[in-house]
């Protein structure tokens, strides 16, 4: 789970939070990106085991895509990869605890 660190001390809202954009396809996946695409610098930013579907977990994807604004303001290009394919792991759902979960989500 992670650190309260995460969830309790979100990056302070800048006027570039909220630029970037969801994109359906950055190298087969779904993703974030936010900053000017001619960057000579990326900086990849990956979600934990709980993901980035801003479905299941509106307030979590919104501090990361946050994250992802305030760093692409400094004039890097952000990318926030949806490695789960909008399947990340619900601690909540009791048919699909984290065993039967990590069977379809390891490479």
């Amino acid at each position: 789970m992670a650190s309260s660190q995460c969830c309790d001390n979100p990056p302070a809202l800048i006027p570039a939070c909220g630029k970037g954009k969801v994109v359906d396809s950055f190298g087969g996946l779904k993703a974030y990106v936010a900053g000017p695409e001619d960057s000579k610098a990326a900086v990849v930013l990956v979600a934990d085991v709980f993901g980035t579907s801003s479905f299941l977990l509106p307030l979590e994807i919104v501090r990361l895509w946050n994250i992802a604004d305030k760093v692409a303001s400094s004039g890097y290009f952000v990318v926030v990869p949806d490695f789960f394919h909008g399947d990340p792991y619900v601690p909540e759902n009791a048919e699909k605890l984290i065993p039967v979960w990590l069977k379809s989500h390891t490479p």
